[in-house]
């Protein structure tokens, strides 16, 4: 678990602090953390932009990051846990995501992603209405906090290439073996 950042020092006694859990995963561990109202942050514990992420939280929320689990980091794990397995495809935890309104867009569009499919930045701008906005697009992606469950590995590059992931081109490329392996039909007959 990463060390506390000195901004987040608590700036409204009330505030509850936001709870951080760390687990394993096929591709590597990772730090879910998540408050009362949902989960706010889910990324592999080896990625650049995790420390700059908690500092984000601690600053949108005003809160601290302190170890522990609650609910929402339970609820996290044992879905993400599901999904490795090939059991989940689509994710009911709560979450709690601060950004722009042009984000949220964003990102919605992103859960609206089926399992085992791609769209190119091009296409999601488009979706969104705004089909010169690909590289705002791609920033709001970037600004994605919520790994695999905002399903941001699921954009790809109009050409097809695997371009731009927080986690990695190469675990955005298994997420997304991953996800075509289980959404191929079962050979197995049963009799």
């Amino acid at each position: 678990m990463l060390p506390l950042p000195a901004s987040s020092r608590r700036r409204f006694p009330d505030a509850e602090p936001l709870l951080s859990h760390c687990f394993d995963t096929p591709l590597g561990p990772m730090e879910v953390i998540a408050g009362p109202l949902g989960v706010s942050l889910l990324e592999f514990t080896d990625t650049a932009r995790l420390q700059r992420e908690r500092d984000d939280l601690c600053r949108l929320m005003s809160t601290d990051i302190l170890p522990g689990q609650n609910e929402g980091t339970r609820q996290a794990e044992h879905e993400i846990t599901e999904y490795f397995q090939g059991i989940r495809r689509v994710f009911s935890v709560p979450l709690f995501t601060p950004g722009t309104p042009f984000q949220q867009g964003v990102w919605a569009v992103l859960r609206d992603i089926p399992y085992g499919q791609t769209i190119s930045y091009q296409h999601e701008a488009r979706i969104l209405s705004n089909p010169r906005a690909i590289r705002a697009v791609a920033a709001a992606n970037g600004a994605n906090r919520v790994s695999i469950i905002i399903p941001c590995h699921r954009v790809i590059g109009k050409n097809g290439t695997l371009v731009g992931y927080g986690g990695g081109l190469s675990r955005k490329q298994q997420l997304l073996a991953h996800e075509q392996e289980w959404e191929q039909p079962s050979l197995w007959v049963s009799g």
